[in-house]
Order: C-alpha cells, then sequence, then structure tokens
C-alpha cells in the first residue's frame, strides 16, 4: 500500500548527476537572478557610473567650445588635456562610486544569510548535498560577481573611450600599465564589500537589521574619514594641529570602509589623487598609504569577516 507521505528523498533519483564540484554555483546564480530582478540594483548600478558620464560630458562640452573659438585664440582643451591625469579619472569614478556601490551590496548581501538564519534555512541547506563551503562561497559570489560587474563595466566603456580618442593625449604613454592595476583593483573592491556585507549578514537573524548594521559602521566611519579630511587641510595650511601629527592624520584618513577602498586604489595607481573634474583647487591631496600594507590589511578585514561567517554557518542539531 502506498505511503501516504511523499518520499522527498534522493534515493529513487535516477536523472543525469553533474560534478559536486560547482554545487555553489547554484547558490550564487540564485542570489545573482534575486538581486537583479530588483529595480533598485539597476537604479544605483546606473548611478555609480555618473562620474565617469560627467568627464565624457566635459570634454565634449570642452570640444564644443573649443571648435568656435576665433583663429588664433588658446584652445581650451589643450590646457584642459595638458592638467589631466587620465588614472587620476579612475580613481574619482572608483571613489564616488562607494556609496553606490554600498548600496547594490547592501540589496545583494544583506539578508544573504541573516534571512536563512530566521527562516531556520540552514538546516535545509547543510542536510542536502552541499558543503558548509559550498554554501559560504556561493553566498559571496553572488555578491561579488555583481558588484565586480557594476565597478567594471562603466571604467571599461571609459577606458576604451579614452584608448580610441585621447592616445594623443597621453591615455596611455602617462601610465602603460593602468589597465593592469585596473585589474587588481576592482576584484579587490569588490570583494570587500563583498566579504564584509556577508560576514555581518551572518551576525543577525533579520535581513534589514543587518543592513542597517553594515551602513551605520559605513557612514560612521565615513564621517570619522572626513574629520580626519578637515584636519588634514587645515595642517597643510600650517594650522591647527601641529606639524608632527600630520602623518598620523594621513594613516588614520584612511581607517575606514570608503577610506580603505579608496587608499587601496590610490596605492595601486601610485597617485596622490587630483582635483575632481579636473578643476583648479588649492586643496592638499592626501598621499596615498603603502600599497603593501594596505592591500594586506584589507585582505586581512576580508578573511576576518568570512571566518565570522563560517564559524557562524551551522545547522540546528535535531537530538534524538
Amino acid at each position: 500500500m502506498a505511503s501516504p507521505i511523499a518520499d522527498l528523498s534522493y534515493r529513487h533519483y535516477d536523472g543525469p548527476l553533474e560534478s559536486p564540484r560547482f554545487r555553489w554555483w547554484a547558490i550564487a546564480r540564485m542570489m545573482i537572478r534575486l538581486g537583479f530582478s530588483k529595480k533598485s540594483t539597476w537604479v544605483f548600478s546606473a548611478l555609480s557610473a555618473w562620474y565617469y558620464l560627467a568627464m565624457i560630458f566635459v570634454i565634449f562640452v570642452m570640444d564644443a567650445i573649443s571648435a568656435q573659438r576665433p583663429p588664433g585664440a588658446p584652445n581650451p582643451m589643450d590646457q584642459f588635456f595638458g592638467r589631466i591625469i587620465w588614472k587620476d579619472q579612475f580613481l574619482h569614478g572608483f571613489s564616488f562610486g562607494q556609496v553606490l556601490f554600498l548600496a547594490v551590496a547592501l540589496i545583494l548581501g544583506a539578508g544573504s544569510i541573516a534571512n536563512d538564519n530566521r527562516a531556520n534555512a540552514l538546516l535545509v541547506y547543510l542536510s542536502k548535498p552541499i558543503s558548509k563551503f559550498d554554501y559560504l562561497l556561493g553566498k559571496w559570489v553572488g555578491v561579488f560577481l555583481p558588484l565586480l560587474v557594476i565597478m567594471v563595466v562603466p571604467s571599461a566603456v571609459f577606458f576604451i573611450y579614452g584608448l580610441l580618442s585621447f592616445q594623443d593625449k597621453g591615455f596611455i604613454s602617462q601610465d602603460p600599465w593602468l589597465w593592469l592595476k585596473l585589474l587588481a583593483i576592482f576584484p579587490l573592491g569588490a570583494a570587500f564589500h563583498a566579504s564584509l556585507v556577508v560576514g555581518v549578514s551572518s551576525m543577525f537573524n533579520q535581513g534589514r537589521i543587518a543592513g542597517a548594521t553594515y551602513a551605520g559602521v559605513y557612514f560612521m566611519s565615513n564621517f570619522f574619514t572626513v574629520v580626519m579630511s578637515i584636519l588634514f587641510q587645515v595642517s597643510s595650511r600650517g594650522e591647527g594641529p601641529p606639524g608632527n601629527a600630520k602623518p598620523i592624520i594621513e594613516k588614520m584618513f584612511y581607517a575606514s570602509v570608503d577610506g580603505l577602498n579608496i587608499g587601496m586604489c590610490k596605492a595601486i595607481l601610485g597617485t596622490n589623487g587630483t582635483p575632481w573634474m579636473n578643476l583648479p583647487s588649492q586643496a592638499a591631496m592626501v598621499p596615498a598609504p603603502p600599497v603593501f600594507a594596505t592591500v594586506g590589511l584589507l585582505v586581512s578585514l576580508c578573511l576576518l569577516f568570512l571566518g565570522i561567517a563560517w564559524t557562524r554557518i551551522r545547522a540546528v542539531e535535531v537530538v534524538g
């Protein structure tokens, strides 16, 4: 006689069997699909490219002004490109996109583990033929890959635009290794946000609380960076803190989620930065931190938060 309870086990499955090597991809794929099904993801992703679009618009306007100048008049384009440092435009694009990258990370990852904790879904996940490593890797990749694509696409478009249009303006000659440096910056930036948001998510049972906590840490630490920036400008003018405090202020400027990402970008690009939009400014630029120390600290924080998530991922044991 047939049992009234359906047999939902895998004992009678006789379909195709795939390699267990990519079990994590099923989790990552569903996270990516769910994330990009939300309009807010697309909106914040588009807004994160605003600096590159603004630079293209400025160049277009300068070119139009140059075409209408009287014969013999100075060419404003020559003055504009004479001041521009191309790698700093990628620094600005990465820097001004940080808050929007945070928004996308929260949409994709704030509830990644927290909502599973609330629904007691870890017992279901880990009772299936996936390991704890598969689960964590799938959640992390589900946040990392979309962030990486969002960071890379506008920068790649701007890079191709500059490569095709401004080689005679020093786009490549200023830094022949720019493309290789960018290939290091974007994965590190995406991994940093993904690791932190997944680690924070694992500490809570509600995605909203996890998201609010990560956003709070981000903005509170960013406020500290703003304070350090003001102190640095005052110190550069010979006012405020004594001169021997300036090196400490320089290092503390990068003591935030936003600051560490920007410091990593500066260090790898090998630049202290220039005023945004290539506008004349009397503001002093905070020097870039040491590259190995900055990248080492960033990677260490990634491993720390992933380690937190690893300890928090455990199924509820049922004792008979």
